[in-house]
């Protein structure tokens, strides 16, 4: 009874065994098989995996692409709302620094001027041609602004009010032909006078005349306001010798006056204002 037992259980382990080995067999074959047509499959197939796999490629690019173009368009308009800003701070910065610097002009002719108070104005139109010959400031009477009030600005003398309505004001230029200015070399007490000339108008210069002939002129020269005549106040500088000229009777000469302001770019002028009446009282009434 016992043996039979134990040759039963001996041949249930070798039926177990060789099942396993059975199954295994079986396994390897099936993987053979299996790899087998995976590498048939592979040599029809492989050029249409390379062809997705080019495409997969392309669209990941494209995508990153528009991405990236966003992105840029995105810090593209950063950055030019950035320069706008900084462009209107430079504006800005600018116009402070202009408006500084009529503030320090005017202050410098109010301690060169102690007896006239100076009216900033600005040009807001002119005659014909590239030469602010003929002129309107956008300040009148109702500020104070006579006929013949001087108009200068930091640079030099610019010229007289020929017109002053209420609120705008006309300037003749020491430029223009019926302009005619007391003036003395700055170097000597010898008094000339400076005036408007039809030919050299147009180059933004005037002629001095009734040069001494024991007057040693010499280009670079300065020439200034005498303070004769009521009109301008001694001192102000009107500009420089650039030529000296023969009369045509070669007896005489006359000195071509390059202005010390600049007639073809003036923006802004200062109107100078008298604080003092002609009788040697204030214009508030005060005894000078």
């Amino acid at each position: 009874m016992l043996l039979r037992l134990l040759k039963n259980k001996v041949l249930i382990l070798i039926a177990v065994t060789l099942s396993i080995f059975i199954v295994m067999g079986l396994s390897a074959g099936e993987s053979r098989k299996t790899a087998y047509i995976g590498n048939a499959l592979n040599v029809p197939l492989s050029p249409l995996q390379s062809f997705f796999s080019f495409i997969g490629d392309n669209i990941e690019g494209t995508f990153i692409f528009f991405r990236d173009m966003k992105s840029m368009e995105e810090e593209n308009k950063e950055l030019k709302a950035e320069i706008d800003r900084l462009e209107n701070e430079n504006r800005s910065l600018l116009r402070y620094r202009e408006e500084n610097k009529s503030l320090r002009e005017a202050l410098d002719l109010k301690n060169q001027f102690n007896d006239y108070k100076s009216i900033g104005g600005n040009i807001i139109a002119k005659d014909a041609g590239n030469w602010f010959n003929v002129f309107t400031i956008d300040r009148g009477s109702n500020e104070g602004i006579t006929e013949n009030s001087p108009v200068i600005t930091s640079k030099g003398l610019i010229g007289s009010v020929i017109e002053a309505a209420p609120f705008s004001s006309k300037v003749l230029s020491i430029i223009d032909v019926d302009s005619t200015v007391s003036a003395v070399i700055s170097k000597s007490t010898d008094i000339v006078k400076v005036r408007g000339d039809l030919k050299l108008k147009d180059q933004g210069l005037c002629r001095m005349d009734y040069i001494p002939a024991e007057l040693e002129l010499e280009i670079g020269d300065t020439v200034e306001t005498t303070g004769l005549g009521g009109i301008f106040p001694r001192g102000i500088l009107i500009g420089t010798v650039k030529e000296i000229r023969q009369e045509a009777n070669e007896l005489d000469r006359y000195a071509v006056i390059e202005p010390a302001a600049d007639f073809k770019r003036l923006q802004e002028v200062f109107v100078l204002k008298s604080k003092y009446n002609n009788a040697g009282k204030a214009s508030n009434g005060e005894i000078k």
